[in-house]
């Protein structure tokens, strides 16, 4: 950094901490709020300075982006361990000048939140507006490589459903192809979103097997309902397990939830009776006094007697209930014989 741009820094630092405490960035006057000049100063001391903010002053209302937010226990002993080394980032909260929304670093956060040792969060501020945090939220979460294929789903269909962009624009953001927005999509709907998040992340559980499973879903008519409780069940015994035993390793929850899901929905699929082969068409031509003068025809769903048009035609259908009862009185008298 060249010896100007220190010295305008330190000014900006100067007029940012004016009244305020260094471990927090200054809540904005009235007078700096309509002085455009200020508000830029104030932006660029935000970008180039890691705060420690109050975690009670960052509303955190994204949408969900991963199904096990709260496994953070891990996380939050590493940062009593050894401190905060990675940033999050927040924004300023457009209505309240001292609250900040969250854009990305929801673990950290919600890990300092559960500490009694670390009371401050250490946390970049950036000047974006709601599409310019959604990108960035997207972005980095994107670089991570521990999305599962569901997870990613859920994701995608939060981002159709919240108004954010078409499928092509999702998967443009992304950084995939339509298709795969589309079946993803697809997948979500045929399994069910509650389902699906009640089952967890299941790494390592691909589209092919979550495609089947909603398949199996969809083909058996299976009840949503009780499959959650399946995969509930599942998740406590899996979090029993890991109390009880004193050594793993343990499955992962998620995983063993999927598979009691599609176990129990395969068990349902093959007790489902399969259909008979519909019977094949037939007919044959009637004759009266050896000319065509109708036809009958067998069908799946009966038989069908069809008559020429004419005098012989219109009697027979004045007729038609006592005729019918008369051939079933023979037909009936000759089952008795």
């Amino acid at each position: 950094m060249t010896s100007g741009k220190k010295k305008r820094m330190s000014m900006l630092d100067s007029l940012a901490g004016a009244g305020a405490t260094p471990s927090a960035p200054p809540v904005s006057t009235q007078m700096m709020s309509s002085n455009r000049a200020l508000r830029s100063a104030r932006d660029a001391v935000d970008s180039h300075h890691v705060w420690e903010l109050d975690p009670a002053t960052i509303a955190d209302d994204r949408m969900a982006d991963r199904l096990d937010p709260a496994d953070v226990l891990d996380l939050r002993d590493a940062i009593e361990a050894n401190g905060q080394t990675v940033p999050i980032l927040v924004r300023r909260d457009p209505g309240q000048s001292d609250r900040y929304l969250l854009v990305y670093g929801r673990r950290r956060l919600e890990a300092i939140r559960g500490s009694d040792k670390v009371e401050k969060v250490r946390a970049l501020v950036a000047n974006l507006d709601d599409d310019a945090a959604l990108r960035a939220q997207i972005s980095e979460n994107m670089a991570r490589r521990d999305l599962s294929f569901i997870e990613k789903a859920l994701f995608a269909q939060e981002l159709v459903k919240s108004g954010f962009g078409t499928q092509s624009q999702v998967a443009e953001v992304l950084t995939v192809t339509k298709s795969a927005i589309s079946m993803a999509l697809a997948v979500v709907d045929m399994v069910g979103t509650d389902l699906a998040r009640t089952i967890g992340p299941a790494h390592g559980i691909g589209r092919p097997k979550w495609e089947a499973l909603g398949k199996a879903i969809e083909e058996t008519r299976a009840d949503r309902t009780r499959l959650i409780r399946i995969a509930e069940k599942a998740q406590d015994n899996a979090a029993v397990a890991m109390v009880v035993e004193e050594s793993g390793p343990f499955e992962d929850p998620s995983v063993l939830a999927f598979d009691a899901v599609a176990a129990t929905v395969g068990k349902a699929e093959a007790k489902k009776p399969k259909p008979e082969p519909p019977a094949r068409a037939s007919g044959f031509t009637l004759k009266l006094a050896g000319r065509r003068g109708g036809s009958v025809k067998r069908t799946p769903r009966g038989v069908s007697i069809s008559l020429e048009s004419g005098a012989f035609a219109d009697w027979v259908e004045a007729e038609a209930q006592d005729l019918i009862e008369e051939l079933h009185a023979r037909w009936l008298q000759r089952s008795e014989d």
